[in-house]
């Protein structure tokens, strides 16, 4: 059974830019990339997910026939973040009659597929103007008719991005997200895994609107870089995922001594990629992802509004 530990108020501090472009290993070079990662198919086997729960994000085998029925808006749109480049991102909007804060929704290696357009459009459910940014714009393509990218394309075109490159173009998107007619001037950020440990690097260099960080099983941080964290994080990890867990605690002591906001929970037995895979470790990954989604959706309406 799938537990939480209690929550604990943290020193947030800061998140490493090595630490992302590492592919979830700690302080790891750039030219490392992700290569772990692989382990874990970006789609699960369909083993049994059991009854949809609409509160949650839907799980890798129930998520585009979810997304066909939504009734919300969502569009393709080009984003420019810089003087000779842009990403393409999906952007959902809630269905409300007042201004919604936005939340960055970051993909795993995989890119931007189509479980992770199914996170922002439940993000939008939720009352936000969701924004999943493809990281891998002009790297590579999925097949034609395709709509995720193949492990082996995702992985290698993860390994060609630039720290420095990625944040810039995260604090574009955050900015073009306020922007729009229908948003609060405040955003948010969530990733899984790459995504996570991006997340939380983007607290470290806290743009200008960024209000709150969410990180899904990704790694922390070096330590030299959490004192520049200036933004709440949430960590949200799995109890089976000791690769990425053995980055927290060394982490959550030099944002102790800072002063900085990081809440931790683990959930036991759940596996890496839980949110994703709801369907596998034997009812613990969803188990913890009925834990971990209102735990997001509280701290984004604490440090965001709603």
């Amino acid at each position: 059974m799938s537990s939480s530990l209690p929550t604990r108020l943290r020193p947030a501090v800061g998140v490493a830019l090595l630490a992302v472009i590492s592919a979830c290993a700690r302080q790891s070079s750039e030219g490392d990339a992700h290569g772990v990662h692989a382990m874990s198919p970006p789609v699960s086997r369909t083993t049994g997910s059991g009854p949809s729960d609409a509160s949650l994000p839907a799980g890798a085998i129930e998520v585009a026939p979810r997304l066909a029925r939504s009734p919300r808006h969502g569009e393709w749109v080009m984003i420019r973040t810089g003087p000779s480049d842009s990403v393409k991102a999906w952007v959902v909007f809630p269905e409300r009659a007042t201004k919604a804060p936005v939340v960055l929704v970051v993909h795993e290696i995989y890119g931007l597929s189509t479980w992770v357009r199914g996170v922002a459009d439940q993000l939008a459910a939720d009352g936000y103007i969701a924004i999943a940014p493809d990281l891998l714009t002009g790297k590579v393509s999925p097949a034609a008719g395709a709509d995720t990218l193949t492990q082996a394309a995702a992985s290698a075109a993860i390994r060609t991005l630039a720290s420095v490159d990625v944040h810039r173009q995260l604090a574009a998107v955050g900015a073009y997200g306020m922007a729009l007619p229908a948003a609060e001037r405040r955003y948010g950020i969530v990733g899984f895994c790459w995504g996570g440990s991006t997340s939380f690097m983007l607290a470290v260099t806290s743009p200008p609107g960024l209000g709150a960080s969410v990180v899904y099983y990704g790694t922390s941080p070096a330590d030299s870089l959490l004192g520049r964290v200036n933004v709440p994080v949430l960590g949200l990890y799995a109890g089976d995922d000791a690769r990425v867990n053995a980055t927290i605690t060394p982490a959550e002591a030099v944002m102790r001594a800072l002063g900085k906001s990081y809440v931790i929970h683990t959930f036991a037995g759940a596996g890496h990629g839980f949110l994703r895979q709801q369907d596998g470790k034997t009812g613990a990954n969803l188990d913890a992802s009925r834990k971990a989604w209102p735990l997001t959706l509280a701290f984004f309406r604490t440090h965001l509004g709603r």
